[in-house]
């Protein structure tokens, strides 16, 4: 890669689907860079823990642990009152069972990233971000969040690399928080406006929130939910946007991140 190339990475979220559906994946896989594996919390099994790090290792995507409560039925996106200790625990056992997957499939776990309302807690709640990052104490990896939270203070404090993200497909508050799921302007599926959005993001270092305020973000990480409608297509968008503008995109995180970045 030409020295000074600016470098930015898209990540997903993977490996939430039923077994039988696992394959559907493999599409966005071949577009995003890493891939934010549900490891039984909210969603995964081992067939698709096993089959997703397969798919992001054929393609040179780097690993992610996408950890979250244990709560399948409301797809982790329910905040609950859980203990510090059986959190971390939870958190553990998730990242342990990914760990064994990725090794089956010849790759490693690079990162963490919460998904969902966890993703929030340990964004606004220190006592919810220890927690979680007691989870990973005796393994030590990068934590992928929003910049500014909880959780990045305390991975720095704990001395773990921190990378942040934006969010190509959800709407931004004008605080830099993401509106809530229910709000109608929740989802950006329009692959025209996500372009639009990583462009300006790129360009300006900003995000237009729901209301007309510019958010200035200044992200390691793009990402792109898998359920939302057309992702396969706005990750496409995202990538060209972000090659038309001549940058690279790349893992943050593992054996294929530049370093330093």
């Amino acid at each position: 890669m030409p020295a000074g190339r600016p470098v930015l990475d898209i990540n997903a979220d993977v490996g939430e689907r039923a077994d039988d559906d696992a394959a559907a994946d493999f599409d966005l896989i071949a577009v995003i860079s890493s891939a934010n594996v549900a490891c039984g919390g909210h969603a995964g099994s081992d067939f698709t823990m096993l089959q997703v790090c397969r798919m992001a290792a054929e393609h040179g995507v780097a690993i992610g642990a996408q950890v979250s409560y244990v709560d399948r039925e409301g797809f982790g996106r329910r905040r609950l009152d859980v203990t510090a200790d059986l959190l971390s625990g939870q958190v553990r056992d998730q990242v342990e069972a990914l760990r064994a997957h990725a090794a089956q499939a010849g790759a490693a776990v690079e990162y963490l990233k919460p998904h969902g309302a966890l993703y929030h807690a340990a964004a606004d709640d220190p006592a919810v971000a220890r927690a979680v990052l007691a989870g990973i104490e005796d393994i030590g990896m990068p934590v992928l969040t929003r910049p500014g939270g909880e959780l990045a203070v305390a991975a720095v404090a704990a001395g773990l690399p921190v990378y942040a993200e934006a969010f190509a497909d959800r709407g931004y508050a004008a605080d830099g928080r993401l509106v809530p799921r229910d709000h109608p302007a929740a989802l950006v599926s329009d692959p025209r406006a996500v372009s639009a959005r990583v462009r300006h993001l790129v360009e300006h270092g900003i995000i237009t929130s729901v209301d007309g305020v510019a958010v200035p973000v200044r992200p390691d990480s793009l990402c792109v939910h898998s359920d939302t409608p057309g992702a396969l297509a706005i990750a496409q968008a995202a990538r060209a946007a972000l090659e038309s503008l001549g940058v690279a995109v790349e893992p943050f995180a593992g054996p294929a991140a530049e370093t330093p970045r």
